[in-house]
């Protein structure tokens, strides 16, 4: 499987990560990767970034010798209506965004209240990527969720964090299963992410890779395998 893309990552501006954005950079290049991006914790994340760092993204270089590299913000969901913690003039300057759910900043609902809080964020248009959502804390109508992602064209995601041992989200691998099936059903593109916190993380999609290949995912769905189809999610290729 062919493997050129880690969209979620953070480095120290995160406030629970450990390596600098130089050091995440260094370890992308390294890996080989065409496509990296940073995605810092949006400001409701205890002891993340305050909204100033994400307005000033425009002083930073998007390449790294032939490496794109992207930033974004990962928003956290703060309700059932889909609100997130940084604004429209925030988020359309940014190159993506990711969108999830936390526990410092959700207070979970019932299976149909937690679907409709992501299907409501997947209606913002600078919402890109749905980031892990596989948390057992937090159930959720998978078929729902696939046929938004369709309908708002947004990409879900398979976490490579989530699937590693010990994580504390449970073992999604059944829940994974499902979704992926529904993707294939409706035709919607999954992207395999890291979600790193620390250099030697970067690009690691071992766990996710193994899902996906018990599942039999075709790689026409798969954003790691073709990056040309960044062009039709990300704003980054968008605002070109």
């Amino acid at each position: 499987m062919v493997d050129k893309i880690d969209l979620h990552t953070h480095t120290i501006a995160s406030g629970h990560a450990y390596s600098t954005r130089s050091e995440m950079i260094a370890a992308a290049a390294n890996k080989g990767l065409e496509v990296y991006a940073i995605t810092e914790h949006a400001p409701a994340m205890p002891g993340s970034c305050h909204s100033m760092y994400f307005m000033n993204y425009r002083a930073l270089p998007r390449k790294q010798e032939n490496m794109t590299v992207l930033y974004g913000a990962e928003l956290n969901i703060l309700d059932f209506e889909g609100h997130v913690d940084l604004p429209e003039s925030i988020l359309k300057e940014m190159d993506l965004n990711l969108a999830s759910i936390h526990t410092p900043c959700f207070t979970a609902g019932n299976r149909e209240e937690n679907t409709r809080a992501y299907i409501n964020v997947m209606k913002n248009p600078y919402v890109n990527i749905i980031a892990h959502p596989d948390d057992a804390r937090f159930p959720i109508n998978y078929e729902e969720l696939v046929k938004a992602a369709k309908e708002y064209r947004v990409i879900l995601e398979v976490n490579n964090a989530s699937l590693s041992p010990g994580s504390f989200r449970g073992d999604p691998r059944e829940v994974y299963a499902e979704m992926l099936s529904l993707c294939v059903k409706y035709q919607v593109p999954v992207v395999m992410d890291s979600d790193a916190h620390i250099d030697t993380a970067v690009g690691n999609h071992e766990y996710a890779q193994k899902v996906l290949e018990k599942a039999e995912f075709p790689e026409k769905l798969l954003v790691n395998t073709h990056p040309e189809m960044l062009e039709h999610y990300i704003n980054f290729y968008q605002k070109k």
